[in-house]
């Protein structure tokens, strides 16, 4: 399928900002030695398959083969917007506190008052949702000119 040159620079800008969150979650956990909550695993693995999805989809230059990353990353939005609430609302903090191993409420991050590491997840979840469905209005608009 063609696209234009507008459509594979908006599936570059998709595609880059998966990798960038993926590399952020890995530098967070590997490098800064943060051990990720249950919610942040759930989070993950959301998150870096759509590196691949995105990837394929920019090679080949068919952006229908990524319906799979928006399914994943509206998935990954509400998880990461439920998470951000568990820390930053009082009334589901303590919720947050049984999560497992390390307590889904814990800000590792809390830069500016609100932004933390789910934020930054559910930040990166919303663009790539907004810009696939962005591109599946521009492909439909293409079709129904022909």
């Amino acid at each position: 399928m063609n696209i234009t040159k507008k459509q594979e620079t908006i599936l570059m800008v998709i595609w880059a900002q998966t990798l960038v969150a993926t590399l952020g979650s890995l530098f967070f956990s590997e490098v800064m030695g943060y051990t990720p909550c249950e919610l942040c695993w759930i989070q993950r693995i959301f998150m870096y398959p759509l590196v691949v999805i995105y990837g394929v989809a920019l090679w080949k230059k068919d952006i229908s083969i990524a319906l799979p990353g928006l399914i994943l990353s509206s998935i990954g939005m509400i998880v990461s917007i439920y998470h951000y609430s568990i820390q930053k609302l009082p009334m589901l903090q303590e919720t947050g506190g049984s999560c497992g191993n390390v307590p889904c409420n814990v800000q590792y991050i809390n830069y500016g008052g609100f932004i933390t590491i789910p934020f930054l997840a559910g930040i990166a979840f919303i663009v790539i949702t907004s810009l696939h469905i962005y591109l599946l209005k521009q492909q439909r608009g293409n079709n129904d000119a022909k």
